[in-house]
């Protein structure tokens, strides 16, 4: 099969931008443009490979060439920048999508990213550690940090290290809701605040303790930064990361509600098997603020 690369510069355009209209901006040519090379790309595939719908979105043979498209454009954008001028290097800086928790992204990431934003242009996708693997499989990002140990196919993955985290909530609460201590009826009943509905991380916690099945009343706050004043409210309780909360604990504004007890999530760094100096960069300042901010691998 051939696959000219303004066909699949097409395609990862429009399942980017997703109307054929803003993929046209994006790469200065016609919508009719796009349509015809989209047509002419999927005659080369002999399969549909997207669905004409708004937005648009990739069929299952879509996604196979789409992380094709995708590994081609930043080997041509590697290639570009090898060949300009080291101090004004020719094309335009490398796109690398990566998805991140909402978690590290508000403590540690954003430091190590900017060590690397004169190579590349990130594109964050915040998603729950324990479903970043599904943005790695339809190709909608190169690298992900997940809580997942296994890799994706045509991934590799590192252990990164871990982030803990404690139940906690403001003194007063405790003081409220949990007067004898960390007892099974007293999550039963206790405000909780969660992220999202694919938050377990609190749920993890009460399995501990809780022989029984709980449905407390509770708070939906999904970003980082709102959880953690949710809990410093008095909203309800949560398991917010020691990166986010040492001050508050050394305060005493926030308590653990059990002890010493806390939970340390593991996490893990995929990315394609690309052999990109621009995708190597990102993975290597990511892996040293990892190193400065997490628990360390076992």
């Amino acid at each position: 099969m051939d696959f000219p690369l303004d066909q699949l510069r097409a395609l990862d355009a429009a399942l980017t931008e997703g109307t054929f209209d803003a993929a046209a901006r994006r790469l200065n040519v016609t919508p009719s443009a796009i349509s015809q090379r989209i047509k002419a790309l999927e005659e080369a595939a002999g399969r549909i490979l997207l669905q004409r719908s708004k937005p648009v979105r990739a069929t299952d043979s879509g996604l196979a060439v789409l992380r094709l498209a995708r590994q081609v454009e930043l080997l041509a954008r590697d290639t570009a920048r090898e060949l300009g001028d080291a101090d004004r290097p020719a094309g335009r800086a490398a796109r690398i999508p990566i998805a991140v928790n909402a978690d590290s992204l508000e403590t540690w990431v954003m430091p190590a990213l900017a060590r690397v934003s004169h190579l590349v242009c990130v594109e964050l996708h915040r998603e729950d550690e324990e479903h970043t693997t599904r943005l790695l499989r339809d190709g909608t990002v190169m690298a992900a940090i997940t809580a997942t140990a296994t890799p994706v196919q045509g991934c590799r993955v590192e252990p990164l290290g871990a982030m803990r985290y404690r139940a906690l909530a403001r003194p007063d609460f405790a003081r409220r809701w949990f007067p004898d201590g960390a007892r099974p009826e007293a999550y039963a009943h206790a405000p909780m605040i969660q992220f999202d509905r694919k938050d377990d991380l609190q749920f993890r916690h009460v399995r501990g303790r809780s022989p029984d099945p709980i449905d407390p009343p509770t708070h939906y706050v999904p970003s980082s930064n709102a959880f953690g004043d949710a809990v410093r409210l008095g909203m309800g309780w949560g398991m917010l990361p020691d990166l986010q909360t040492e001050k508050d604990r050394a305060a005493g504004t926030l308590v653990n509600l059990d002890g010493y007890a806390h939970i340390d999530v593991p996490l893990y760094w995929q990315q394609w098997k690309l052999d990109s100096p621009a995708l190597s960069a990102v993975a290597q300042a990511i892996a040293a603020a990892a190193a400065a901010a997490l628990i360390p691998p076992p």
